[in-house]
C-alpha cells in the first residue's frame, strides 16, 4: 500500500476533508475503488444517479476488513439525485447509509438545485443534527441559486460542488460563499478532457506546459496543484493506474504567486458542457 502526503481543510463545523480526492462517475466496479485505496485516496465521491454506492461501500468495508484502515480514516460523499419532498428526502438518506453499508455518511449534497431543495436540505440537516450525516452540502448550486438557497439554511452547506476547472474559476461564488464558511469542490478538473485535441486547448496551453517542466510534472498534476493551494477540494476521475499515481502526486512542490496569477488569467467565467450550470 502506498504511504501518500495528503492535505486536508476544515470545514465549517470543524470537519476535515481530504483535498483531493476520487471521483467515481462511470466506475462501476469495487476493484477500481480498491487500487484507488491502495494508491493514498481516501476521499470517494459517489451519487444515487451513478448507480454505484453499493461498489465504493463494498470497496470500502473491504480495505476496512483485509487493509487495517480505520473507517474514520475515510471521508465519503454522495449526492439525493432527485427532486424530492422532505419525507422522500429521509428515506433518500436511508437508501445511501444502505447502498454504502455505513452507520453515517461524511457528506451527502443536493446533485443540483431541484425545485424543492429546500424540502431535502431541511430532511438533512434533520439527519445531521442526529449524527448520521458528518457534513451536509449542495452540488452545482451557481451563484444565484446560491444566494436565494441560503436564506433559509439552518446549518449553511459545508461544501458546493461545483464545474470548476481553469477555465470555469468560480471567482464570485467563492467570495459570495466565503462568510459562510462554504467550501468550494471541483468536479471535472480536466473538462471530461473536452478541449484535449484543441491545439489550444487544455492539455496542449504553452504556459501550463512551461510550468509543468519546470516542476518535472504534468499538466494536470500542475492544475490539481493550482486548486488545492487555493483551499478547494478536487475530486479527479480516473480509471488507469498511472493517472491515479499521477494526480496524487501533487504535494511535493508549490507554485508561486506568479504563476497562480497566470493561470486565473485562463478564466472564461462560464461553463464549457452544453448541460452545464451557468
Amino acid at each position: 500500500m502506498q504511504s501518500t502526503i495528503m492535505q486536508y481543510v476544515t470545514l465549517n463545523n470543524g470537519i476535515k476533508i481530504p483535498i483531493l480526492g476520487f471521483g467515481t462517475y462511470s466506475i462501476n466496479d469495487s476493484h477500481t475503488i480498491l487500487e484507488a485505496i491502495s494508491y493514498g485516496y481516501r476521499l470517494f465521491d459517489t451519487a444515487q444517479m451513478y448507480g454505484n454506492e453499493h461498489k465504493v461501500g463494498t470497496a470500502i468495508r473491504e480495505a476496512i476488513d483485509k487493509m487495517g484502515i480505520k473507517r474514520e480514516d475515510f471521508f465519503i460523499t454522495t449526492k439525493l439525485s432527485n427532486n424530492m419532498n422532505f419525507q422522500e428526502a429521509k428515506k433518500g438518506i436511508e437508501t445511501s447509509l444502505k447502498s454504502l453499508n455505513s452507520s453515517y455518511i461524511d457528506l451527502i449534497l443536493i446533485h443540483e438545485p431541484y425545485p424543492k431543495a429546500k424540502e431535502m436540505y431541511k430532511a438533512m440537516e434533520t439527519y445531521y443534527k442526529e449524527g448520521k450525516l458528518k457534513a451536509i452540502g449542495i452540488s452545482n448550486f451557481t451563484l444565484h441559486a446560491f444566494k436565494e438557497f441560503i436564506k433559509t439554511c439552518e446549518i449553511p452547506p459545508a461544501i458546493n460542488q461545483c464545474e470548476t476547472h481553469i477555465y470555469y474559476q468560480q471567482a464570485a461564488l467563492l467570495q459570495t460563499m466565503k462568510p459562510y464558511g462554504t467550501i468550494l469542490e471541483s468536479w471535472s478538473p480536466f473538462i471530461a478532457g473536452k478541449v484535449s485535441k484543441n491545439k489550444n486547448g487544455f492539455f496542449n496551453n504553452s504556459a501550463l506546459e512551461k510550468i509543468a517542466h519546470k516542476y518535472n510534472k504534468s499538466i494536470a498534476q500542475i492544475v490539481l496543484r493550482f486548486f488545492t493551494q487555493q483551499g478547494i477540494v478536487t475530486i479527479p476521475k480516473a480509471s488507469k493506474k498511472e493517472h491515479m499515481q499521477e494526480n496524487i502526486d501533487i504535494f511535493n512542490f508549490n507554485l508561486t504567486k506568479e504563476e497562480i496569477k497566470t493561470i486565473k488569467t485562463f478564466d472564461k467565467n462560464a461553463t464549457q458542457f452544453s448541460w452545464g450550470y451557468q
